[in-house]
């Protein structure tokens, strides 16, 4: 019998990817978002694989994927953990802001 592929290979990987991208572009909520959505994919394919183990061949793959959630997942928390100091050491979300639209300004006038 030939072996099967276990399900959201892809899925997890880009998932995980994504997320390291995500912790760039947000506070941390998008890369914690998309790096639990992947964790949650592989930890489900790893407990499909454990019922049968010589019926799939793509463990590693899902295993290399539940990796990449794991380090986004570290890293969206930290940016978030960041993200939250800087608000409160800046005074509140409003100067936070006020200082994000400072930066946004400098930005576009060089």
């Amino acid at each position: 019998m030939e072996n099967r592929k276990l399900p959201n290979e892809t899925a997890i990987l880009v998932l995980g990817i994504i997320s390291f991208i995500a912790c760039c572009c947000s506070s941390g909520l998008g890369g914690l978002i998309f790096s639990g959505i992947a964790y949650y994919l592989a930890a489900k394919s790893e407990k499909l694989y454990q019922l049968n183990p010589d019926q799939y061949d793509n463990y590693s793959k899902i295993k290399t994927g539940k990796i990449v959630a794991i380090i986004g997942l570290v890293l969206a928390i930290l940016s978030l953990l960041l993200s939250i100091f800087y608000i409160f050491s800046l005074g509140g979300i409003d100067a936070y802001m006020e200082k994000v639209q400072e930066t946004m300004d400098q930005l576009q006038n060089q």
